[in-house]
C-alpha cells in the first residue's frame, strides 16, 4: 500500500469496517483488515471472507494502535475484522487516566 497520511480514510475489502489514519510512521505501511490488504474508501469491494485468525472485530469510534505507538486508526464504521500493520495485530488504544479530584 501507498504511504499513509493523517485524514486519509481506508476499508476492509472483506467486511464493513472503515478506518480513518490519525497518524502515521513515514514510509510504506502494509495495512490489512480481516486478513486482506485494506482498500481506499472510494473502491468497491470484491467480495471475499474474513480469514478466521484475523475475525476480532473492530469497534465504533474506538482508536486502534501498533505496538511503537507511531501508527493510529479511528474506527469509523465496525466490522468484523480486526486490523493489522506489517503482520503486527492493532489493539485498542488505552484512555489516559483523569486525575483525581480529591
Amino acid at each position: 500500500m501507498a504511504e499513509l497520511k493523517a485524514g486519509t480514510r481506508v476499508k476492509s475489502a472483506v467486511c464493513a469496517t472503515e478506518v480513518m489514519v490519525i497518524a502515521a510512521p513515514g514510509g510504506d505501511v502494509e495495512l490489512s483488515c480481516g486478513g486482506a490488504a485494506v482498500i481506499a474508501a472510494t473502491e468497491t469491494a470484491e467480495g471475499g471472507s474474513v480469514d478466521a485468525a484475523h475475525a476480532e472485530g473492530t469497534l465504533l469510534g474506538k482508536r486502534y494502535v501498533n505496538e511503537a505507538g507511531d501508527l493510529e486508526l479511528l474506527c469509523v464504521k465496525p466490522g468484523d475484522g480486526s486490523l493489522a500493520a506489517g503482520g503486527e495485530a492493532l489493539v485498542l488504544k488505552e484512555a489516559k487516566p483523569l486525575p483525581s479530584s480529591d
